[in-house]
């Protein structure tokens, strides 16, 4: 699809909103000075999404005071409204899901104190760095792909409590051998966008954590051949003569301990929960999203993104980076260094 010019998007943006984004991309948006900011992602935009989106502010007399456009390619274009708004964030977050689905887009609501580079970043693994459940995969090549699966997917809608679930999965594996382990780690797929979301923050010097309810033993291998993350908290196979015993080694990474962990390493570095983010993807991962400046669910089953404060669905890893009120330009220049 052919990429829309900046100053084409500027002057639908300008007809719409009757707000200037400039001829050009400037070297940084504009100061936040609204206490709200709502991220708009789609591949294009069209002038009647942003005409029924105007519609839905106005009616909620949500002004818009301030507009910037932070990427416009072929691939995506965001935009960051700053809303001065009396509103109350769950309502509002809910209600904008649904006029987002209706829209066809992604629309991102959080503070405006928010819209800045984070000193700690904390992931999920499964499914958010990776395009895979490890555990699941292991079922596959161990025969019991379609037991372990059902069980992983009832745990990640919520429905089965996960440490239960986690040790009737890892009782199915039992006898899985370490050699089969070190032929799998260099097959798991990379997220797309998490490379370059993990370079940003380390130019940006954010300090980087895997929250996982999987394994360090791939975790460990992410952080030393792909990622560079700072820090690994995740749970520990337990082997004996070379094979999984099918036991599991406490504490067991769950929900509780991710968000327990977060708030401990926070206060190692001496940050306060505002100078934090959370990104996951699962049930489990719900109590750590609802600590930090900011929670992102990222392709989240639907009951997560539902609850969770923010949410990516159809981009790349590397979109949160335009919820640290970054345009393109400033992505460009720090993975250049």
């Amino acid at each position: 699809m052919e990429a829309p010019t900046y100053s084409a998007l500027a002057a639908l943006c300008q007809q719409v909103f009757s707000l200037s984004a400039g001829e050009s991309m400037p070297d940084s948006p504009s100061a936040v000075t609204a206490p709200w900011c709502l991220t708009l992602l789609a591949e294009q935009v069209q002038e009647t999404q942003l005409a029924q989106l105007k519609t839905f502010l106005g009616e909620r007399g949500w002004a818009v005071s301030g507009l910037d456009i932070l990427a416009c390619s072929a691939e995506r274009t965001a935009l960051r409204l700053q809303l001065d708004a009396n509103l109350e964030f769950d309502s509002a977050r809910k209600a904008l899901l649904e006029l987002a689905a209706a829209l066809g887009v992604e629309l991102t609501l959080q503070a405006g104190s928010t819209q800045r580079t984070p000193r700690l970043a904390c992931f999920d693994m499964d499914s958010t760095l990776i395009q895979a459940e490890v555990i699941d995969e292991l079922a596959k090549i161990a025969g019991v792909g379609e037991q372990v699966a059902e069980i992983t997917l009832a745990a990640m809608r919520g429905e089965l409590d996960f440490q239960q679930s986690f040790r009737k999965r890892m009782g199915l594996l039992q006898g899985f051998t370490e050699e089969r382990l070190a032929e799998i780690a260099p097959k798991l797929p990379i997220m797309p966008g998490a490379p370059r979301l993990l370079r940003a923050l380390r130019a940006l010097g954010c300090k980087t954590a895997i929250l996982s309810g999987g394994f360090t033993y791939f975790a460990g291998y992410l952080k030393d051949n792909h990622l560079a993350v700072d820090v690994i908290h995740a749970n520990q196979l337990e082997f004996e003569d070379g094979a999984l015993t099918g036991g599991v080694i406490d504490p067991i990474v769950d929900g509780a301990r991710k968000a327990h962990l977060l708030q401990e390493i926070a206060e190692e570095m001496h940050l306060s929960l505002d100078q934090v983010i959370a990104v996951g993807d699962g049930a489990n991962d719900l109590p750590m999203l609802s600590l930090g400046a900011l929670g992102i669910a990222f392709h989240a089953k639907p009951k997560v993104r539902a609850e969770a404060p923010q949410a990516i669905d159809d981009f790349g890893l590397d979109a949160a980076l335009y919820l640290f009120g970054l345009n393109d330009r400033q992505i460009e220049e720090l993975l250049a260094e």
